[in-house]
């Protein structure tokens, strides 16, 4: 598999640039296991105890991105969705690895799903890599050198913004599953939002967070999410110009849910999902 460019600028901190480029080799190392597997005739996918999907890529992944980081950075803590670990461990430098992001999409054949690869230091995510390759898309972004994204290996990058977008009436918002909020019982909260924003869709998981960062969407909320989910899209949209918060406002990926905006929505957003 080919690999994909990044580009990075002269003034950050050396370390942040190794951390990048080892994150976008890892986020190779997944493509060449996950891509093959992608509608292959004998791909295996059973179910985790919470009842969500699981398939050998998803496990095979992983286990190659824990195998390379045991030999690249031995003294790195690791969380991940399927080889476990904890957040706490993210309070020096650690790894936070989502082999798979979008396993139903990838078991049934659609191509939305991704592998999201973020480095934590102090708890913070300050690198994170969103690969797409089905979609023929990667997203990054590190702390001080902006964020990217590239169609194709090997293909030109481009610096990514979000919107301008001011006032939610002109907003383009999303979700992953409308029937979320029916079940934590904030239906109500979600439409009235949609119903305060110009258009509504459910572009769902990863792919809403990139399309915020790169100023396709403004807006995108994430009812339930776990740290694997976020953690690689924080630093793409902070780089962006964008923001990250859980659904009470509060900075980062660890609150079981996601607000991502172009920045300008956000405090307006919030409020209406807030309500009561």
């Amino acid at each position: 598999m080919a690999c994909w460019r990044a580009v990075t600028t002269s003034g950050s901190e050396p370390d942040t640039r190794a951390d990048l480029a080892l994150a976008l080799q890892l986020a190779d190392i997944a493509d060449a296991i996950t891509l093959p597997r992608f509608r292959a005739a004998d791909l295996k996918v059973t179910r985790k105890p919470d009842r969500t999907p699981v398939t050998d890529a998803d496990t095979a992944a992983e286990e190659a991105l824990r195998a390379s980081l045991a030999g690249e950075r031995p003294a790195d803590a690791i969380l991940g969705e399927e080889g476990g670990g904890s957040l706490a461990g993210l309070g020096g430098r650690g790894w936070v690895l989502d082999p798979i992001d979008g396993t139903k999409n990838f078991s049934r054949g659609m191509p939305v799903w991704g592998s999201l690869i973020a480095l934590c230091v102090a708890g913070a995510p300050t690198v994170g890599v969103v690969s797409a390759p089905a979609l023929g898309r990667r997203w990054w972004g590190a702390a001080g050198l902006g964020a990217w994204t590239t169609d194709r290996p090997g293909g030109e990058a481009r610096r990514i913004t979000v919107t301008g977008v001011r006032s939610l009436e002109d907003s383009y918002l999303s979700t992953t599953n409308v029937e979320t909020f029916r079940g934590n019982g904030t239906l109500d909260r979600w439409l009235a939002l949609s119903e305060a924003c110009w258009e509504t869709r459910a572009f769902g998981d990863f792919w809403q967070h990139c399309l915020v960062a790169e100023g396709v969407l403004d807006l995108a909320v994430e009812p339930e999410a776990n740290p694997w989910d976020l953690a690689a899209v924080q630093p793409i949209l902070e780089e962006a110009g964008g923001r990250l918060t859980d659904l009470a406002g509060v900075v980062g990926f660890a609150g079981g849910n996601g607000l991502a905006s172009n920045g300008h929505l956000h405090t307006a957003a919030l409020e209406i999902l807030r309500a009561r």
